[in-house]
């Protein structure tokens, strides 16, 4: 079948690979501080809302637990990524060990949010005492917590797709301590306790549509679709204009993980062209129009050998 192929860059488990996959290593030690600091924080918040009675702090604690497992798994990927694999079994690496640990975090999100809108529609009607003054503390504690986080991310995230998706979470959770700490003074303005509902139900909807948007992309990563923001058949239509290409078949493009997007083709070469020049112009067009760094490019003479079709 085969009269050539090559491969666009390193195996996603070869050496090399494993050292530069993830920009996010270069920043494993701030991402770590970030994690320890998100994690005891939520274990506070968590507890504060408890004893306090506010669904709102129970509701952004939900979401900064959220934070911990997106932490946690860009942390993970960093540190389980550069491991070899001793079994020869795992060719793609450890690199899907973020995308679990993503839907983890989509569990754990859906979970809090319904949790949080059921409880808020039982209290309707009902006055519940609320502490204020633990509200103000702890919210004013997380922004600070979000702020610092923020700033250890800050320079990761233009890097990094796994490290830009944690700050974003930290970003949306800052967001929440704001929330809290609005809802504790208009409590005190007011006197009443709807404000602690209005504002948890608030957030607790924008987590489960935060949930239900991580959700989806962890979806289409583990069911192989084509990267986000790549359109197969242009991608299909630009190799088939690469001169000395008859016929182009057996296209794949998948995600193997935040920010490594990867690809397979069937190119049938006219007769007399040269290969080596369409392996060069074929993995230009991936890598460079459409960010696909690992390609593997199997060529074919027109006439010469048939690809057996696939039979799935």
């Amino acid at each position: 079948m085969g009269m050539g192929h090559a491969h666009g860059g390193d195996s996603p488990g070869s050496a090399h690979s494993r050292t530069t996959g993830h920009a996010g290593a270069r920043y494993r030690v701030r991402l770590a501080c970030a994690f320890v600091l998100t994690s005891v924080f939520f274990v506070v918040e968590l507890i504060a809302g408890v004893i306090s009675g506010s669904l709102a702090l129970l509701s952004d604690a939900g979401h900064m637990g959220a934070d911990v497992v997106a932490l946690g798994a860009v942390l993970a990927a960093t540190v389980i990524a550069s491991r070899p694999d001793r079994s020869g079994r795992r060719t793609f690496g450890h690199y899907r060990v973020e995308i679990f640990a993503s839907a983890l975090a989509v569990l754990i999100m859906g979970g809090m949010g319904v949790y949080v809108l059921v409880e808020a529609f039982s209290r309707l009607g009902s006055e519940a005492h609320v502490a204020t003054g633990t509200m103000l503390i702890v919210g004013a504690m997380g922004l600070v917590v979000n702020v610092v986080s923020l700033l250890l991310l800050r320079g990761g995230s233009s890097e990094s797709l796994a490290v830009r998706g944690a700050y974003l979470e930290v970003l949306a959770d800052a967001a929440g301590s704001v929330g809290v700490i609005a809802a504790a003074l208009l409590i005190r303005a007011t006197g009443s306790t709807v404000w602690d509902l209005v504002v948890a139900v608030a957030i607790a909807a924008f987590i489960v549509i935060r949930a239900g948007m991580l959700g989806r992309q962890v979806v289409a990563v583990l069911a192989q679709h084509a990267p986000a923001g790549v359109d197969p058949a242009a991608v299909e239509s630009e190799l088939a204009s690469v001169p000395g290409v008859e016929e182009v078949h057996d296209l794949h493009l998948w995600t193997l993980t935040s920010g490594m997007d990867v690809g397979t083709v069937h190119l049938v070469a006219a007769p007399g062209a040269l290969h080596a020049g369409i392996l060069d112009e074929a993995r230009r067009v991936l890598r460079e129009g459409h960010g696909i760094e690992h390609a593997t490019v199997q060529i074919e003479t027109a006439g010469v050998v048939e690809c057996r079709a696939l039979g799935w």
